[in-house]
């Protein structure tokens, strides 16, 4: 019999090479290929003759059911699963360490417990005291929630299934994925396989049980899940835990759900007493607008349904002839910023390469939405003029490299949510409409807006 092939997965991306080198030819990381039991492939055809299970086939006019929802309690977390936690379904949770992902796990399990369901809370990190002491300071610690500390899957799911007299749970949480182990892989916990391997089995537990199963996954340094790619395949919903420990605020976002949308986000605060949901985000964002400040621009981020307002804060400083100028930016992306400085000095004949430029999103907000492209320009173009925007005003559009504004979507969606905390007037793309209690005005291209803003209209 041939001897099986040795084979080296790369702990980073899930990668798989035939030899040993120090480096990832995917990835790029440096050491992290690790020896694993290779998988045995049969390639020999089926022999139908044998017999085969002919599987019931069906149509998509078929009626389906709703699937079944189970809310946690906290707004904000349903909100971003789309309506609850799904009957069944196995939900992947990741984000960096300390974030606040067991202290978010841990209240919707004490929640759940209250409202009488089965909830079994599985730590593979901590001891079940610890678990304890933490239940007790978010006041939870009368939760009917079920501890256990393990990593094997086998003593899991012999757990799970005699839980309750036969019943089972109905909500359950693992501590994370990636120290659970397997006794059919022969590997070390975290590897690749044990991590397809354990999650494998869980997810089955859930499909076969009717549980609803959360994941938590650690993630690598460029903030992605650790462990192989394949695992967000497996599960039916994957959360990011954003958000940087220096600030309050923390950020639950869908990357994928097959029961929901993926636009949907909850923003909670941490305090005191563990995660606290935010009703009005925009809160969070906005420092005291009371005084025009040069370089300091309101903009209405979309997030989902949800319109967040943030501050976008530019500093110029102009050099003297013959100096590198410097382009800092937190919280947007730098590529997109070079574009925009392109634009205003080609298009609107703004001399930006002489001057260094510092660009923050305050709050240590995440933009993403490119309907932020006017907000950074107006924002640049106060800085560089010594100029304020209106502090009562909100500025949003997409540009192009021809300095056109393009519109964006949901404009009069951000305009109702500026109008509520008290802004009267919008800046934006040509051809928006207004709402109650806020004026527009409209530029068909960036120039329009630098006249505006230098006097010159």
């Amino acid at each position: 019999m041939a001897k099986a092939k040795r084979q080296y997965v790369c702990q980073n991306c899930g990668a798989v090479s035939y030899r040993w080198q120090g480096q990832c030819a995917d990835c790029g990381e440096w050491n992290t290929l690790v020896e694993e039991a290779a998988e045995t492939v049969f390639s020999a055809k089926h022999d139908l003759s044998k017999g085969g299970r002919t599987l019931a086939l069906e149509t998509l006019d078929e009626q389906s059911a709703m699937p079944e929802r189970m809310l946690c309690g906290i707004a904000e977390f349903d909100r971003a699963l789309g309506g609850g936690f799904v009957a069944g379904s196995a939900t992947l949770i990741g984000g960096d360490p300390g974030i606040g992902k067991s202290t978010l796990l841990l209240q919707a399990a004490g929640r759940i417990a209250k409202a009488g369901k089965s909830v079994v809370y599985i730590s593979g990190e901590e001891a079940a005291a610890q678990v304890r002491l933490r239940a007790q300071r978010l006041g939870l610690g009368d939760a009917p929630v079920a501890l256990a500390s393990a990593t094997s899957v086998r003593d899991i799911l012999a757990t799970l299934e005699g839980h309750g007299g036969g019943r089972g749970a109905d909500f359950v949480v693992i501590d994370s994925i990636q120290t659970m182990h397997s006794d059919l892989i022969d590997s070390a916990p975290g590897t690749v396989s044990q991590v397809r391997a354990s999650a494998q089995e869980l997810i089955r537990y859930a499909k076969d049980s009717g549980a609803a199963i959360v994941l938590v996954g650690h993630v690598t340094k460029d903030g992605t899940i650790a462990g192989p790619r394949v695992l967000e395949h497996m599960v039916d919903t994957v959360l990011a835990f954003e958000g940087e420990r220096s600030h309050q605020y923390r950020i639950l976002r869908a990357v994928k759900n097959r029961f929901g949308g993926t636009d949907e986000i909850g923003v909670f605060a941490m305090g005191e007493e563990g995660l606290g949901e935010v009703a009005n985000p925009s809160s969070l964002f906005l420092t005291d607008r009371s005084r025009d400040v040069p370089g300091s621009v309101v903009f209405p981020a979309l997030e989902g349904t949800r319109p967040v307002l943030v501050e976008v804060q530019a500093l110029t400083v102009r050099l003297a002839s013959g100096a590198t100028p410097r382009r800092a930016v937190v919280g947007w992306d730098s590529g997109r910023l070079a574009m925009v400085l392109a634009v205003l000095e080609a298009r609107c004949g703004l001399q930006m390469g002489a001057a260094e430029v510092y660009l923050n999103i305050a709050g240590g907000y995440r933009l993403t939405d490119p309907a932020a492209d006017l907000a950074v320009a107006a924002a640049l173009i106060s800085a560089f003029s010594e100029r304020p925007v209106p502090a009562d005003a909100i500025v949003f559009g997409e540009l192009s490299l021809s300095g056109e504004v393009r519109p964006v979507a949901h404009d009069a969606l951000r305009l109702r949510e500026a109008a509520k905390l008290g802004f009267s007037s919008g800046w934006g793309p040509k051809g928006m409409k207004g709402v109650k209690g806020i004026g527009v005005t409209g530029f068909g291209r960036l120039g329009e807006l630098v006249d505006l803003m230098l006097g010159r209209a």
